[in-house]
């Protein structure tokens, strides 16, 4: 049942940020811009009782790897102002975003901090 319960507010939370973005781009951005998914998992695990260590590594990484997602916000609306169909500048921008993850992620091990 908890596991229900996790599943419903976790999805809840996404149809919400969907829903008031079709009325407001601004405040669907907002809400979008927050970190659910990041808190959402930090109250899970804690609720789990996960240790601390755990809870706090997982907050460091997610620190470094909101760098490259910022990317594809750079990207995406940047190839559809330039011509590219929707679908075409969405997987470009997934893939270069991906490419930077990686990047990013052997930048991070050659300076020794870990993820």
């Amino acid at each position: 049942m908890y596991y229900i319960i996790k599943i419903l507010i976790s999805a809840v939370m996404i149809v919400a940020v969907s829903e008031v973005a079709k009325r407001s781009s601004l405040f669907g951005a907002l809400i979008a811009s927050l970190p659910l998914t990041s808190l959402l998992a930090i109250l899970w695990m804690r609720f789990d009782k996960v240790e601390i260590e755990k809870i706090t590594g997982l907050s460091q990484s997610i620190f470094w790897l909101v760098i490259p997602s910022l990317f594809f916000f750079i990207l995406f609306p940047f190839l559809i102002n330039r011509g590219l169909s929707f679908w075409s500048g969405f997987g470009i921008s997934t893939a270069i975003t991906i490419a930077i993850y990686f990047i990013l992620i052997r930048v991070l091990r050659f300076f020794n901090i870990s993820i």
